[in-house]
């Protein structure tokens, strides 16, 4: 029988970038583009100042920003994007303390079929609410998001407040934990990521991934603790949760993983304190076309990393 990884399957994500600093503009850092050579080129080509197209302006607002549609708005690279098919995209931005390091970048194509969540959630009055969201084909799923709140402990959004820290969830369509879990099934929705998005100022932004089997926004996720007092280094991680379509859990706490800094690719995000993307690169796991690595910076320190494949 074959495994989910020997499927030809459509990712929900089909770019993902990362604009980083250099002086007073940002410029592409790193980029998967898959077959969209034509959009790569054009995006090689481009920087952006603080506040200027979608890059900019998670960076001047310091929050994650969703972006829905090109036509008409402050995207700059919306005729490349139509002729790559591509009609959404997702900002956020890394900060350590008030410290820009560089803003992730992800695009979504859009049709009948595709279908996983890339969400964005707010604090407002001791609740988590829904900032926006791109959904693809689950519609239902997204009127159910846009009416629901989340206190603080409560569902994926309100555990990662609480936590502070990255949270993942299974079967999303049947855990009794994860409030949304009916129309996540009847949308086909199965794994979901929690990660807290540090900002100046201190006000609380969630983002939530959400994957599908038929149009994955990954098809392996992985937490990594960095914090020092943690795992007694600041030069070290440690896998604390994960899953794979192939392999199931990738964790158990009778064997840890552990990287060091510039070991592999998460050990790149810790000797960097970027975000790091790999394309068919020697260090990628089998199987896998592409890995996005965030960091997460928390009192003054890097304190996880998550990743997903695709």
């Amino acid at each position: 029988m074959d495994t989910v990884l020997d499927l030809p399957v459509r990712t929900f994500i089909e770019v993902t970038e990362v604009w980083v600093p250099d002086g007073d503009r940002l410029v592409l850092g790193a980029g998967s583009y898959g077959a969209l050579e034509d959009f790569a080129a054009v995006s090689g080509q481009e920087s952006f100042a603080r506040g200027e197209g979608l890059p900019g302006k998670a960076w001047a607002e310091a929050r994650p920003v969703v972006l829905k549609g090109f036509e008409g708005s402050y995207f700059k690279r919306t005729e490349a994007a139509h002729a790559a098919g591509l009609t959404s995209a997702v900002a956020v931005p890394v900060f350590d303390g008030a410290t820009l390091k560089a803003v992730l970048v992800t695009l979504c194509g859009d049709d009948e079929t595709r279908t996983g969540a890339i969400e964005v959630w707010s604090e407002a009055d001791g609740l988590l609410t829904l900032d926006d969201g791109y959904y693809g084909a689950a519609k239902h799923f997204e009127w159910v998001s846009q009416h629901t709140q989340f206190p603080r402990g409560q569902g994926l959004p309100g555990g990662v407040w609480a936590a502070e820290t990255p949270v993942m969830m299974r079967d999303l369509g049947s855990g009794y934990r994860f409030i949304r879990a009916e129309s996540a099934g009847k949308a086909g929705l199965t794994n979901g990521l929690g990660v807290p998005v540090p900002v100046p100022g201190g006000k609380t932004f969630v983002l939530t991934l959400l994957s599908a089997r038929g149009t994955p926004l990954a098809r392996r996720f992985e937490i990594w603790d960095a914090r020092a007092a943690k795992v007694g280094s600041k030069n070290d991680a440690v896998l604390v949760d994960g899953i794979c379509a192939r392999d199931g859990a990738l964790w158990d706490a009778e064997t840890e993983r552990r990287v060091s800094a510039w070991q592999g690719s998460i050990g790149k995000v810790l000797g960097t304190g970027l975000p790091v993307l790999e394309t068919g690169a020697p260090g990628l796991c089998a199987g896998y076309d592409a890995m996005t690595a965030l960091p997460i910076y928390q009192r003054g320190e890097l304190a996880h990393v998550v990743a997903w494949y695709c």
